[in-house]
């Protein structure tokens, strides 16, 4: 039976629930087309399904800010997804700060154990810092998810190294969470 993946590109293209903007990057875009590589990744391995938030470059979940986050996770439960996988870039005022962190609702769980395996891998394939695992119990995606469920935020748009590769480089990102997606596991590649 295959594992069933929810992957939501974080944030909406316009409207209500947009992402950071810096570099002349949209984080929805760089979310929306590193879940685009990652839901093909897992589609061409069988032992995987895969659901994505947004189907479109230009779709848009809910009418508020609230009701975006809450679409995302409702699909996710009714499918049931047995993962949930959470796609962002991240933005700081201080353009030194840079690299990779993935969030999650709590310690020594299997959304934790999870979240490392990705952390690790991403930051291998894209050659970013490793800013470690986090916990963010405030979340809406990872406190409302029936699944273990993890939020990556991929790099800083705000870092002229870190957008370079969030530009050029998006499938490197979304290969690096399927390499953590099968290290978890305990997969080999296909």
């Amino acid at each position: 039976m295959a594992i069933k993946i929810f992957v939501d590109q974080g944030h909406n293209p316009s409207g209500p629930n947009t992402g950071a903007e810096a570099m002349g990057l949209k984080e929805q875009d760089i979310n929306y087309q590193v879940g685009v590589y990652l839901a093909d990744l897992l589609r061409n391995d069988p032992r995987f399904e895969v659901k994505t938030s947004r189907n479109t470059p230009t779709e848009i979940l809910g009418t508020s800010n609230a009701s975006s986050l809450a679409a995302r996770v409702m699909m996710a439960n009714n499918w049931p997804a047995d993962y949930f996988i959470s796609i962002h870039s991240n933005a700081n005022n201080n353009p030194a700060v840079n690299g990779s962190e993935v969030y999650v609702y709590q310690k020594g769980t299997q959304s934790y154990f999870l979240a490392e395996h990705v952390l690790l891998n991403l930051v291998k394939q894209a050659g970013t810092k490793n800013n470690l695992v986090r916990i963010n119990s405030s979340l809406y995606v990872l406190r409302r998810t029936t699944m273990p469920a993890i939020l990556v935020e991929l790099a800083y748009l705000t870092n002229v190294g870190d957008a370079e590769k969030l530009k050029n480089n998006q499938y490197d990102f979304a290969y690096g969470i399927y390499t953590g997606l099968l290290s978890y596991f305990g997969f080999k590649p296909i």
